[in-house]
């Protein structure tokens, strides 16, 4: 098969498990359903291959989107984030301080493999820099992906089963008609948003970008509406289809060990969750749900999703995802050289 059918038969595939995963009822069904049917595609080595090259485009409509939830009165509770931002950075250091020891001890990996393995920060940051300092990349490739696709699941099943809220294909719908004008506006943000975020190098440039230039117009009210939601589940499907399909040449024998370590990791990560969030509901009066949705070390897109079909505060959520990978950027190389440094030289 050449290229173009490998993609061709990935997307196919991803939107069969999404169309399944909305029959049944399961939370986020497009995005959950084509990772989860594209992963197992992958494991079962199918010829399939992942639109990489759409990414850019299917997080940018997803960053208009949430940027669509940014409203004049969000701005009135900004003042109490520098607390729960102090918390989120308290919370980043525990997390580190659990999950590295425990991919060095229960995963037998080396120290330095093991620091860049249990970081909660971006995957693509982690596996460069970890490489770079002389980590295993495969370990890291699939501790970091593994830990984006486990708390996906977890904290989407969390929402839907335990606490019943709406996590499903409705949930992400427009709720003010779409006219032209509008369109050429979100159109706009995404576009004009894409390049700002590239010149400025920010973290997941064509998501933040666009979310940021959606959020201005949203805050200023030049326009309310948001992306249609055929558009948003198809960007759905896609998005779930290049993260599942991350796990090609990946072995059954390889990815169950990867896998449990992956969940028992992110247990501990979402149980220190709980705790900041219960730290920050003292604090600021943050309600328990969106403070886990905050700090969970999920994927900055799909836990906005998340945020958005549960109707939480998107860009309280925003922030301290882009606020933990910031701060997981500059934390991982610097504390490695002072750890490297203060290492007893042979």
């Amino acid at each position: 098969m050449n290229t173009l059918s490998r993609i061709a038969l990935a997307i196919g595939i991803g939107a069969v498990g999404g169309g399944i995963f909305y029959l049944l009822g399961l939370p986020l069904p497009w995005m959950l359903g084509a990772l989860f049917a594209t992963m197992t595609a992958s494991v079962a080595k199918a010829p399939i291959l992942g639109p990489a090259r759409v990414r850019p485009a299917v997080v940018a409509v997803i960053g208009v989107l949430l940027g669509s939830r940014f409203t004049p009165d969000i701005l009135a509770g900004a003042g109490a984030w520098i607390g729960t931002v102090a918390i989120l950075l308290v919370y980043v250091i525990a997390v580190v301080l659990v999950v590295v020891p425990f991919y060095r001890f229960a995963g037998k990996f080396d120290w330095v493999t093991a620091y860049f393995a249990g970081m909660p920060g971006g995957l693509s940051e982690m596996i460069e820099i970890g490489e770079a300092s002389g980590a295993k990349p495969a370990p890291i490739i699939l501790a970091q992906s593994l830990r984006i696709v486990v708390t996906i699941a977890l904290i989407a099943f969390w929402f839907r089963i335990v606490e019943g809220h709406d996590v499903g294909a409705s949930a992400v719908r427009a709720e003010v008609p779409l006219t032209w004008i509008d369109g050429l506006l979100l159109f706009g943000s995404a576009v004009i948003g894409s390049v700002i975020g590239l010149k400025l190098k920010f973290p997941a440039p064509t998501f933040l970008g666009p979310l940021l230039v959606s959020a201005v117009l949203h805050l200023a009210a030049v326009t309310e509406s948001a992306p249609p939601a055929l558009l948003v589940n198809v960007a759905q499907i896609l998005l779930g289809t290049v993260l599942g399909c991350r796990f090609l040449g990946i072995s059954p024998g390889t990815l169950v060990p990867a896998a449990a370590l992956a969940l028992g990791a992110t247990t501990l990560s979402l149980g220190l969750a709980m705790l900041a969030g219960l730290a920050m509901g003292h604090l600021a009066g943050i309600d328990l749900d969106q403070a886990l949705l905050a700090l969970a070390p999920g994927g900055l897109t799909e836990m906005g999703l998340i945020a958005l079909a549960i109707h939480a505060d998107v860009a309280f959520v925003a922030l301290h995802h882009v606020m933990r990978i910031l701060f997981v950027i500059v934390l991982a190389p610097l504390t490695f050289r002072l750890l490297l440094s203060r290492r007893p030289r042979p």
